[in-house]
């Protein structure tokens, strides 16, 4: 494979960009900061195919990107290859609006491959590709200018890696007919939704145990203004407040701005600067949550009392034993909510009880449930039989 030099001009990058958009699929990884932003600040993009590789600086005086962003968002012939890839999809959304599309995943293609839950990227190195990955720039300070060689190296060898990989796991996925499981799962990662912020749906990220309107209107209200406060400050919400002062404030409004001195998590400035003027107007200006919009109760444990919670235990012993048999990630084939909300009841809308997940544990799910499948000791070993009902 082809290394480049660090690409830190215009006409370089588009060229690559020219050269990849011909490629069956890109492996693509990314360096950034977000310790002290509400944006990432991304310093580095590494992009490759199985014969050429570069990393890029996006920092490079007069660089031009769009050749880049156009390959990965608007190419859709080209598969975009990552790993554990939120953070780096949520940047490239974060600069175009769209997110790469199609898209595959190594991590969520462990699962599926019974490499592990949330199996690390260097793990997943040594297991198929049987080479030891150099961690020493894991923690490197990628803003700083100049990159050094090594740590140019340690990133571009996430996309050589990641390239040899791909192969590898698609020929497993081919082997063993699981290719067509991990499209839900494609889909959710590449989901716009999960990356765009709406300072107005804000709030239901915050926990807050009230019911009530007036409460939630004033949660509603504070989470919508922190928001816009952090995106315009460009610091992390936490630094400007953090959700359990939020939730307090909105469940204990302060009656005016110098009373803000003694809310527990908010400096004794708030009581006379802006910010604490900005945050008692958003208050104020807070109406009572409408009804439409106010959560749903917690219909989504329909019934589940000590015998359902039992049930669900059981539920949970067998989504092990059958993930144990399929070598199937038991995270990727169920979700605890799911397996007592089955035991609860419900029946609808429930994805163990659709597809792929029917065939390798909701049909056994369902049966344990309703009486038609039950735990035994044979041989001194747990094991499923089937019941005979009246």
């Amino acid at each position: 494979m082809h290394i480049h030099p660090l690409i830190t001009d215009s006409e370089s990058l588009a060229a690559l960009c020219k050269r990849l958009s011909a490629a069956s699929f890109v492996a693509v990884d990314t360096e950034f900061m977000r310790e002290n932003t509400y944006w990432p600040d991304l310093c580095l993009v590494q992009i490759g195919d199985q014969f050429e590789a570069a990393a890029i600086d996006p920092k490079a005086e007069g660089i031009d990107l769009s050749p880049l962003l156009e390959l990965l968002v608007d190419n859709h012939e080209v598969l975009k290859v990552f790993h554990a890839g939120g953070q780096d999809i949520e940047i490239i959304h974060n600069l175009t609006g769209k997110t790469p599309f199609p898209l595959f995943d190594t991590q969520i293609a462990a699962m599926a491959l019974g490499l592990g839950e949330q199996v690390g990227y260097s793990n997943l190195v040594e297991s198929l590709l049987n080479e030891r990955l150099d961690k020493g720039a894991r923690f490197t300070d990628w803003a700083r200018r100049p990159l050094d060689k090594r740590q140019i190296d340690y990133a571009i060898g996430d996309v050589t890696h990641l390239a040899g990989l791909f192969p590898k796991m698609l020929e497993r996925l081919k082997t063993t007919g699981r290719g067509a499981w991990l499209d839900q799962e494609m889909e959710r990662l590449g989901d716009p939704s999960n990356y765009s912020v709406d300072p107005d749906q804000a709030w239901k990220r915050i926990r807050m145990p009230s019911r009530k309107a007036e409460v939630l209107g004033r949660l509603k209200a504070i989470a919508a203004w922190r928001e816009k406060e952090a995106k315009g400050k460009n610091l992390p919400r936490g630094r400007i407040m953090k959700d359990e002062t939020l939730a307090d404030i909105a469940s204990h409004p302060p009656k005016s701005q110098d009373t803000l001195a003694n809310v527990r998590g908010l400096s004794p400035t708030w009581k006379s600067n802006d910010i604490g003027a900005r945050l008692m107007q958003a208050i104020g200006e807070a109406k009572e949550l409408p009804a439409d919009e106010m959560p749903p109760r917690e219909e989504r444990m329909p019934g589940l009392g000590k015998e359902g919670a039992l049930v669900a235990d059981l539920l949970k012993l067998l989504l092990k034993i059958r993930s144990r048999e399929s070598n199937v990630a038991a995270r990727l084939i169920a979700k605890s909510q799911e397996l007592e909300l089955l035991a609860a009841g419900k029946r609808d809308g429930l994805s163990i009880l659709e597809g792929w997940r029917f065939d390798q544990f909701g049909r056994d799910a369902l049966d344990l449930v309703e009486g038609r499948l039950a735990f035994a000791i044979k041989g001194g070993k747990l094991a499923m039989t089937r019941t005979e009902l009246d």
